[in-house]
């Protein structure tokens, strides 16, 4: 197997703020594996939060590639990498999340099966994904509101986390008139205290609001889980929940958990994750970071398993390079192509 990387930068089509930062663009790796003549995909993305840069997704990226010659095919190589013997201890989940993906791609292109089918589904996905408003003025988001509403889409994430939560409140007052048919789920990214929370969360609910996300900051499993025995809403752990051990402790305790691939390392540990909260009264959320439709693609082979989908991150994007899983209608379709199913957009166009 022979494997090559391609670095391009990202750009959102308006900034998104959070409580945290303000992103604008990333940048992403894109690794092609290729065996006999066919060819499979995968991205990681870097991430400031993560501590991931170009040049680290990059240098671990040409490591895993280069350990792949040792495989015979791509089977192996994938099954390898299922158990741990291939990106192991020392290699950030989102790289070993990408070479995963490349390769399932590739695995589902020789054998002409979708991913969903290598993973033992059999219609392929279709779920209703959120889509994110951030910390914005109140006009522009009642204004972003009604398009999305008017779009199709069903359910609407609202981030929140300001100095003065009064502008969290009447943002989500804005957007539930501008919507009032959406489901809307709201992320502070763990801004409030424990205190802020319990008093807040009350109003939310009044408003509306189906479901928060990490409400506390992250380091207090068992905090966050009083916090959520005593919530009118359920509370989903994302910050809180970036593996399957933290997953662990938390099972149970919340409501729900928030998986993304490249926290967690990609499709098979995301199904770990599921297969262990499965009983506990712990829900899934599939998250995402905002990368390509191929960065999504893999999530979106998983997508009827979650309870809930948050799954836009290429609906962020000014351009998308890669097409295939859609979205624009506030629904994500895994495709029943062979492998990952998405397609590079004609060379590239879009992307500086």
């Amino acid at each position: 197997m022979k494997a090559g990387l391609r670095t391009v930068r990202l750009e959102l089509a308006e900034p998104l703020r959070i409580s945290r930062s303000v992103m604008s663009a990333r940048d992403a790796v894109w690794l092609t594996v290729e065996h006999d003549g066919v060819t499979g995909h995968g991205e990681a993305v870097t991430s400031v939060y993560y501590r991931l840069d170009a040049e680290a997704l990059e240098r671990f990226l040409t490591a895993v590639g280069t350990d792949l010659a040792r495989f015979p095919d791509p089977e192996s190589a994938l099954e390898a990498l299922r158990v741990g013997e291939l990106a192991g201890e020392g290699v950030p989940p989102a790289v070993t999340a990408g070479v995963e993906a490349a390769l399932l791609d590739l695995v589902g292109r020789r054998a002409g099966s979708p991913v969903h089918r290598l993973l033992g589904g059999t219609a392929a996905p279709v779920a209703a994904t959120a889509r994110t408003i951030g910390i914005t003025s109140l006009a522009h988001a009642a204004a972003q509101a009604r398009c999305l509403s008017a779009g199709g889409f069903e359910v609407i994430k609202v981030k929140a986390g300001t100095p003065d939560p009064e502008d969290d409140v009447e943002r989500v007052r804005v957007i539930r008139d501008a919507a009032p048919r959406a489901r809307l789920l709201l992320d502070p990214n763990g801004a409030w205290t424990v205190a802020q929370a319990e008093a807040l969360l009350h109003r939310f609910a009044d408003l509306g609001v189906e479901a928060v996300e990490q409400p506390v900051a992250p380091g207090d499993p068992v905090a966050l889980g009083a916090l959520a025995a005593r919530s009118p809403l359920p509370v989903i752990a994302d910050e809180d929940a970036v593996d399957l051990e933290d997953v662990r402790r938390l099972a149970g305790l919340v409501q729900g958990v928030n998986v993304k691939l490249a926290k967690c390392g990609g499709v098979h540990a995301a199904l770990r994750i599921a297969e262990l909260i499965e009983g506990s009264g712990t829900e899934l959320m599939l998250g995402c970071l905002t990368a390509s439709s191929l960065g999504l693609a893999p999530a979106v082979h998983l997508a009827d398993r979650a309870r809930w989908a948050d799954l836009d991150g290429h609906l962020l994007l000014a351009h998308d390079p890669w097409t295939g899983i859609g979205g624009e209608d506030g629904v994500v379709r895994a495709s029943d192509r062979p492998g990952l199913g998405v397609k590079e957009v004609g060379a590239n166009e879009g992307v500086a």
